[in-house]
């Protein structure tokens, strides 16, 4: 029986593999992340997040998804979201990036982002206004108005929460539940705010995102690299928004793995 080796990741080398996809000083991130696909890094979860962060430095920012939307949330379970309390399920690295001090958490009821850096503001401030998780208000979107890129770190384009964005623009079938759910978000000064939104539908078609992967790659849109056990990839959001939305136009189960 033989043996794997483990990849042993430093700082430096996370640093180096992003600059390495053309990330850079006053980048917008928003990334999708797995710790344990790096394989071991030294000093865990916080090297990751501060390798991010000095990668954009302090003109730039980085975002995670922080969602709690679950398959039960809906008119008769409203979903409700305490942004200091109420822990995400996307993994590890944007769990302990939220509890940081200087992170910001967007007031969305089931699809939240936590994010650190120059454009918080701007990305976050205006998800307490979106009737759906990922419209014109959220920050997957505004994340593609300002110039931002969608990072993946040991993860695949599954977990691309943009696309849910792309789905809404295109106004899919599918996707969004048939009725209204009022739901509550308490920010982070215990305030608790009431909001309206059309949730997302979790028995929809079982998704393929990653269909897009190899026409993105040709166009340059989307690219890859390894660091560690991580395949790494990098995706500017407006074209591969563009691209997709276009797709979807045409053929709405475009993202769908039965057509």
């Amino acid at each position: 029986m033989g043996w794997m080796m483990t990849a042993h990741v430093a700082k430096h080398e996370i640093i180096a593999g992003l600059r390495a996809l053309g990330i850079k000083k006053g980048d917008i991130l928003l990334a999708h992340s797995s710790l344990k696909g790096f394989g071991y890094v030294d000093g865990g979860v916080d090297t990751v997040i501060n390798a991010l962060l000095e990668t954009v430095g302090n003109e730039g920012t980085v975002m995670v998804p922080t969602i709690t939307g679950t398959r039960e949330h809906g008119p008769d379970l409203p979903p409700i979201l305490d942004v200091r309390n109420t822990p995400c399920w996307t993994g590890l690295i944007p769990e302990t990036f939220r509890k940081r001090p200087d992170a910001v958490r967007s007031l969305n009821p089931t699809h939240s982002v936590s994010a650190i850096g120059a454009h918080v503001p701007l990305l976050l401030n205006d998800h307490i206004n979106s009737h759906t998780p990922c419209d014109e208000h959220s920050p997957y979107q505004k994340n593609a108005a300002a110039g931002g890129k969608i990072l993946f770190l040991g993860v695949d384009m599954r977990c691309s929460t943009t696309l849910h964005a792309c789905e809404e623009i295109a106004a899919v079938p599918y996707h969004l539940q048939k009725k209204d759910t009022p739901c509550v978000v308490i920010d982070a000064e215990g305030v608790r705010h009431e909001v309206v939104n059309r949730l997302h539908s979790w028995f929809g078609p079982e998704r393929n995102f990653p269909v897009i992967e190899d026409e993105l790659l040709r166009r340059g849109v989307l690219k890859k690299g390894r660091i560690g056990d991580a395949v790494i990839a990098v995706m500017d959001a407006a074209p591969a928004i563009a691209f997709v939305v276009a797709q979807l136009r045409k053929d709405p189960y475009y993202l769908c793995l039965k057509r």
